[in-house]
């Protein structure tokens, strides 16, 4: 697995996001720039293997390109597996079966996606159902901009997009109507004050 993540990352077109032929474009800002080097030197201290390597990306001076890096050999609470990296950064923990796997993949404090890969889209869902995640990507699924977006835990304060993002403009009020009230009579009144 590490070699093929490795062949993969190290194939990586790295340029101006408008491009076509541009696989990974720069980061948002030179702190979260200096937020990712600074979580793949704590990985590079933790006795990982880091493939790709850290800093900018060959043939950039100007701009925030991060050389696309696989850390492999990572473990489950080292720093980088624990945070949110936002950057070209693919970790890879090793698992000891299944149900070790959905333990590590819950065990932080974020939950904002994640990806299932699987035999089939049934055993992925499966497993993806098992996970606390905002979204997940079953076997290399695209983002879906009519889906809700938002994340668990630290990585949520609710959705965005889809009619799910479209409640969190509005608050829910639950009207008890007496006994023998006409539902539609209070619903035509409420549509008239739209």
């Amino acid at each position: 697995v590490e070699e093929r993540a490795a062949a993969a990352v190290a194939a990586m077109a790295v340029g101006d996001p408008l491009e076509r032929t541009t696989e990974v474009g720069p980061i948002s800002s030179a702190g979260q720039y200096r937020s990712v080097q600074e979580l793949l030197a704590t990985a590079d201290r933790d006795g990982t293997v880091l493939t790709g390597g850290a800093g900018r990306a060959d043939g950039f001076d100007r701009g925030y390109y991060a050389k696309p890096t696989v850390v492999s050999r990572l473990a489950p609470d080292a720093t980088l597996a624990q945070e949110e990296v936002f950057g070209p950064v693919l970790s890879i923990i090793a698992a000891d079966d299944l149900d070790h796997a959905v333990r590590i993949a819950n065990d932080s404090e974020y939950g904002l996606s994640g990806a299932v890969w699987a035999a089939d889209l049934p055993s992925a869902a499966a497993i993806a159902a098992r996970l606390r995640t905002g979204q997940v990507a079953l076997n290399g699924g695209r983002f879906n901009v009519l889906a809700p977006f938002g994340g668990f835990k630290k990585s949520g304060v609710g959705r965005e997009l889809g009619p799910h993002g479209l409640d969190e403009y509005g608050e829910l009020v639950a009207m008890q109507l007496p006994a023998g009230a006409d539902p539609a009579e209070v619903a035509d009144a409420l549509r008239a004050l739209a």
